[in-house]
C-alpha cells in the first residue's frame, strides 16, 4: 500500500523543482543580487537632484541642522506644518531623518551620498525579500510548522531576481525621494518576516509579534503604505492556518465542520493576534489623524482629475482603468514616466470608450485569479492567495477608495505591491513548467532568463533618464506628450538655463494642453515680466491664475510685482497683502512690499515690511541692506549702526553689511571704527571697487593721504573706469602733491 501522506509530503517538498532556473546557494544568490543591483542602478551615483528632490530635500529646512530635530515630527515630507490646510499630509519623518543624516554625512547637498544610500537600500530589500519568499512558501507548505528544509528556494530565487531588476523600481531607487518607498518597504518586509516567525513559533512568538507591530509603525513613519502590512499579516495568518476557507464557507452559508479542542486553542491564538493587529492599526490611524490637524489633504483637479468625475459610475470606471494601467506597468514596464497627471491618462467620459473593454478584461482576469486561488486547495493556490494579498492590500492607499490621492499613476507606489507580483510570476512559471515537456521546459528557461536580462537592461537604461532633469523631462514628453506638467517642467528647465524663447514655447504648450494650469500661468508671467516683453499680458495671466486658485500666494506676490512695475501701486499693495494672507511665513513677499512702500514714499511702512522679512528670514540680505540704506538716507546714522550690527549676528560674513556700517560711521566722523568695518568688507569681498574707493574717501577726509592714494589706486585696479576714484585721486595728487 502506498503511503499517501509520505507521497504528499514528498510532492510538497519538491513543489518548485520544475522551475527552470539554475539552483543557487545563498552566498551566490546574494552576490548575484548585489551585482544586478549595481548593474541596474549603480551608474546613478553621480546623478543630480531631480524633480521632487528640489522640494523634498533642497528646499526643505528639516534636512539641514538649522531646523530642530523635533520639527521632523510636526512637518510633512516637504517641510511644511503637517496640520496646515495647505499641507499634502505626507507624513514621513523617518525618511526625512535619513535625508538629514545624508546631509550630515556629506557635509552638504552632495547627491552622490543620497543616491548611493538608495541603491544600498534596494539591494538590502532584495536580499530580505528572498528570505520573505522562502518563509512564505515554507509556512504555507507546512501549515506554520517551523522547518529548516530547503523547499521553496528555487521559487524564492526567481521571485527575488525579478524583484531586483524590475524596471518599475527605477523611480524609487534612482529618484532620491523614492527613499520613502525603499525605507517603508524595508520595514514592511521585516515586519512580515517577524509575524511569520511569530505564527510559526506559536507560544514563543510574542516578542516577535511585538517586533512585527513596532516595525509596522516604523514603516508607516517612512511612508503611509506601511500600515498595510497589518492586512497582509492577517491574510497570512488565515491562509497558513487554513482558516481562510473556513471563513469563506461561513460567508457562503455552508455547513462548517466542528472545531476540535486543538483547533479552538489555535483559533484563540489567531484571534489574539488579530486583536493586536487591529489595535495597532487603530492607534496608527488615530495618531495620524491628530497629527494631520484632523483634516484630510486637499488636492486640485490637475493633481488627480479622475477623482473629480461627477458621475459615480464613470468615476468607478476611471478608477478601474487606472488599476488596469498599474497592473499593465507591472507586466510590461516599458513605457515609464516621472509624472502621469494632466492629460497623460485622459478621462473616460463615456461607457462607449474603447478603454472600457480593457477594464472589463482586467476585472475578468482578476476574478479568474481569485477563483483559482480559492477553488483549489493545493500549495500553488494557497500561495496565490498570499501573492494577491501582497499585490492588492499595499496598493489600497493609492486606490482612491478611502480618500482622494494627489496623483493619477505613480510608479513608486508599486514598489511594495511588486513583492506579490514577483511571487505571482514564480507561481505561474512553476504551474506552466509542470505541464511542459523537457524540450519545452528549456525554452521556458531561456524565456525566464531572457526576461531577467531584459529587465536588467531596461532598468539600466531607465535609471539613466533619472541622472538629470533634462533627460528625465524629455523622456516624459516622449511617453506622455499630452501631459501639460511635463511641458511645464521642460519650460522650467529652459528658463533656469536662460533659454527664454524655448521656455516660453513650453509654457504656452502646457497652457494649450491645460488652459487652467495656474502654475504654468505664473511661470510664463514671470518670464514675460523678467524680459519686459509684455507686462500687461503677465498681469492678465496672473489675474487668471489667482482667480483659478485664490490661495495661490506666489501668484498674488508676482501679480503685485507686475502691478508695481505698471505703477498700479494701490492694486499692487492689495495683491501683496492677499499673498501674505494666504502664506503668513513669506519673507520674499514682505521684501517686495517694502520696495513698493519705498516707491510710494511710505518710508516707515517700508522699514516695517523689511523688518518683518528679516524676522521670518534672518539671512535675508536684501532686506537688511534696504533697511540700512533707507536709514542712512533718512539720516538715522545711529540706527544704521545698531541695525547693521544686529544683521551681522545672523549673516556675519556679508561684506555689504560691513560696508553700510562703515559708510555711516564715516559720516559720523568715527574714522577709526569706520576703517575697521571697511577693511572687514574688503576682507570678505575684495573684488568690489567701490569698497576701496569709499575707504579712500575715508582716509582722504581723515587726512591719511598716502593710505587714501593707495585705496584709490586699488579701486582703479579693480575697475579702471571708476569715475569718482579717478577724480578723487587726481584731486588728491594735485592738491597735496602725493
Amino acid at each position: 500500500m502506498i503511503d499517501r501522506k509520505k507521497e504528499r509530503n514528498h510532492f510538497d517538498v519538491q513543489w518548485d523543482q520544475d522551475i527552470p532556473i539554475p539552483r543557487l546557494n545563498r552566498e551566490k544568490l546574494y552576490t548575484l543580487v548585489c551585482l544586478l543591483t549595481v548593474l541596474c542602478y549603480g551608474h546613478v551615483y553621480n546623478g543630480a537632484f531631480v524633480f521632487d528632490d528640489a522640494e523634498a530635500i533642497l528646499n526643505n529646512k528639516d534636512v539641514t541642522p538649522s531646523s530642530h530635530l523635533v520639527s521632523l515630527f510636526y512637518h510633512d515630507f516637504w517641510g511644511n506644518n503637517v496640520s496646515s490646510n495647505n499641507s499634502h499630509k505626507s507624513y514621513r519623518p523617518l525618511t526625512v531623518f535619513t535625508f538629514r543624516w545624508n546631509y550630515w554625512a556629506a557635509d552638504g547637498y552632495y547627491p552622490t551620498v543620497f543616491h548611493v544610500t538608495n541603491v544600498i537600500l534596494h539591494c538590502v530589500n532584495s536580499i530580505l525579500v528572498f528570505h520573505l519568499y522562502t518563509l512564505l512558501i515554507r509556512g504555507i507548505q507546512h501549515s506554520g510548522v517551523y522547518t529548516s528544509d530547503k523547499s521553496g528556494l528555487t521559487a524564492a530565487t526567481l521571485s527575488t531576481l525579478i524583484f531586483t531588476t524590475h524596471p518599475l523600481h527605477v523611480e524609487s531607487v534612482a529618484g532620491i525621494v523614492g527613499r520613502a518607498d525603499l525605507l517603508s518597504g524595508f520595514s514592511f518586509i521585516l515586519s512580515l518576516i517577524c509575524y511569520i516567525h511569530a505564527v510559526n513559533l506559536k507560544s514563543e512568538g510574542s516578542n516577535l509579534l511585538l517586533a512585527s507591530l513596532g516595525l509596522c509603525i516604523i514603516s508607516t513613519l517612512c511612508k503611509e503604505q506601511g500600515i498595510t502590512v497589518l492586512g497582509v499579516c492577517s491574510v497570512y495568518d488565515l491562509v497558513v492556518n487554513r482558516l481562510d476557507s473556513y471563513l469563506l464557507s461561513i460567508l457562503g452559508g455552508k455547513k462548517c465542520l466542528r472545531i476540535s479542542k486543538v483547533s479552538t486553542a489555535k483559533f484563540k491564538a489567531i484571534f489574539y493576534r488579530h486583536i493586536a493587529l487591529f489595535v495597532t492599526g487603530v492607534i496608527i490611524l488615530v495618531f495620524r489623524w491628530k497629527i494631520m490637524g484632523s483634516s484630510a489633504p486637499r488636492f486640485q483637479y490637475v493633481d488627480n482629475p479622475h477623482s473629480f468625475v461627477d458621475n459615480i459610475f464613470l468615476r468607478v470606471l476611471n478608477y478601474s482603468y487606472l488599476y488596469s494601467l498599474n497592473a499593465w506597468l507591472l507586466l510590461n514596464p516599458w513605457w515609464l514616466c516621472f509624472d502621469w497627471s494632466m492629460g497623460c491618462v485622459p478621462i473616460i467620459s463615456s461607457v462607449f470608450d474603447v478603454r472600457a473593454v480593457l477594464v472589463l478584461l482586467f476585472w475578468s482576469l482578476l476574478g479568474l485569479l481569485v477563483y483559482i486561488a480559492f477553488s483549489r486547495k493545493d500549495l500553488s493556490a494557497r500561495l496565490l492567495r498570499i501573492s494577491l494579498s501582497l499585490c492588492v492590500i499595499p496598493f489600497l492607499p493609492a486606490s482612491n477608495v478611502f480618500f482622494r490621492v494627489g496623483f493619477v499613476v505613480a510608479e513608486r507606489v508599486l514598489y511594495i505591491p511588486s513583492i506579490g507580483f514577483c511571487l505571482f510570476i514564480s507561481i505561474g512559471v512553476r504551474e506552466l513548467s509542470c505541464r511542459l515537456t523537457e524540450h519545452h521546459s528549456k525554452i521556458l528557461q531561456c524565456f525566464v532568463l531572457g526576461l531577467i536580462a531584459v529587465f536588467c537592461i531596461r532598468s539600466h537604461h531607465r535609471s539613466s533618464d533619472w541622472k538629470n532633469e533634462n533627460l528625465l523631462f524629455i523622456s516624459g514628453a516622449t511617453v506622455c506628450p499630452l501631459n501639460a506638467k511635463v511641458h511645464y517642467n521642460i519650460g522650467k528647465l529652459y528658463s533656469d538655463s536662460g533659454k527664454n524663447e524655448l521656455a516660453e514655447k513650453s509654457y504656452r504648450e502646457a497652457l494649450r494642453l491645460h488652459p487652467e494650469y495656474d502654475q504654468a500661468m505664473n511661470n510664463l508671467a514671470n518670464l514675460l515680466k523678467d524680459v519686459k516683453k509684455s507686462l500687461l499680458e503677465a498681469e492678465s495671466l496672473l489675474q487668471k491664475a489667482v482667480k483659478i486658485r485664490p490661495s495661490f500666494a506666489a501668484a498674488w506676490m508676482n501679480l503685485g510685482i507686475v502691478q508695481s512695475d505698471l505703477s498700479k501701486h494701490s492694486l499692487a499693495e492689495q495683491s501683496y497683502l492677499n499673498a501674505l494672507n494666504h502664506r503668513k511665513n513669506y519673507p520674499v513677499c514682505y521684501y517686495n512690499l517694502g520696495n513698493l512702500y519705498l516707491d510710494m514714499k511710505r518710508h516707515q511702512d517700508a522699514l516695517i515690511a523689511w523688518q518683518n522679512a528679516t524676522k521670518l528670514d534672518p539671512s535675508n540680505l536684501n532686506s537688511w541692506t534696504n533697511i540700512l540704506i533707507l536709514l542712512d538716507e533718512l539720516g538715522r546714522l545711529d540706527d544704521v549702526i545698531h541695525v547693521g550690527k544686529e544683521a551681522l549676528t545672523h549673516i556675519p560674513n556679508e561684506s555689504q553689511i560691513y560696508f553700510n556700517i562703515a559708510s555711516s560711521l564715516g559720516k559720523a566722523n568715527h574714522y577709526k571704527e569706520s576703517e575697521w568695518y571697511f577693511l572687514q568688507a574688503i576682507k570678505f569681498n575684495g573684488a568690489m571697487a567701490n569698497y576701496q574707493a569709499n575707504l579712500g574717501v575715508l582716509y582722504h577726509r581723515w587726512g591719511k593721504y598716502k593710505e587714501a592714494e593707495e585705496s584709490y589706486k586699488a579701486a582703479l585696479k579693480l575697475d579702471p573706469t571708476y569715475t569718482s576714484a579717478i577724480d578723487n585721486l587726481h584731486l588728491l595728487q594735485k592738491k597735496y602733491n602725493t
